[in-house]
């Protein structure tokens, strides 16, 4: 049995009671990750949105996660506090349903990525600039098998060959290595 390993999870958690919507998470991130870096302001850019609804004095921070060529089943509706909203409305992924967390240039997935960039921070910025600790940064530790590290980064890597190449020539392609040892 694969020998069991520790990953480090890292994490930014959401205090709703505390977020007045204030933005200067957004504003931090985009400055972060603006080229060359602090040199401009787009909050289109940043790893981190803010929904809101300013009638019931609701704000949530959403931070980017993966991209995801799947078109959202989400439709369905939630209700917090007697407000409906939409549940996509919450979902962290870049898709091709909606134009949230995608690069406004390029059209690009964004992704958030901890400010783990140069030069590293202690924690991401937006936790950083946020004056009423509605975000904490938190880190822990995780045991996984080896096979289960090793057959995720499999996975990514295979798929993004078949997206670029295709299945077919992913296929004949491992045959010919197989062959040759």
């Amino acid at each position: 049995m694969g020998e069991k390993k520790k990953k480090i999870v890292k994490t930014i958690k959401v205090d709703l009671d505390k977020c007045i919507g204030c933005r200067a998470c957004e504003v931090a991130c985009s400055a972060f990750h603006a080229n060359p870096k602090y040199s401009s302001i787009n909050p289109a850019r940043s790893r981190i949105r803010m929904v809101i609804d300013e009638l019931n004095d609701v704000y949530v921070p959403v931070r980017a996660g993966d991209y995801t060529k799947a078109e959202c089943m989400g439709r369905d509706k939630c209700t917090i506090d007697g407000k409906e909203y939409d549940e996509w409305c919450f979902c962290r992924a870049s898709c091709p349903s909606r134009e949230l967390f995608k690069e406004p240039d390029s059209g690009l997935p964004l992704k958030c990525d901890m400010c783990e960039d140069d030069p590293p921070q202690k924690e991401p910025l937006c936790v950083q600039v946020c004056r009423h600790d509605a975000l904490t940064y938190e880190e822990s530790e995780e045991e996984v098998g080896e096979e289960e590290v090793k057959l995720g980064e499999m996975e990514i890597g295979l798929e993004s060959l078949v997206d670029k190449y295709g299945m077919q020539k992913v296929m004949d392609t491992v045959a010919r290595m197989s062959k040759n040892g």
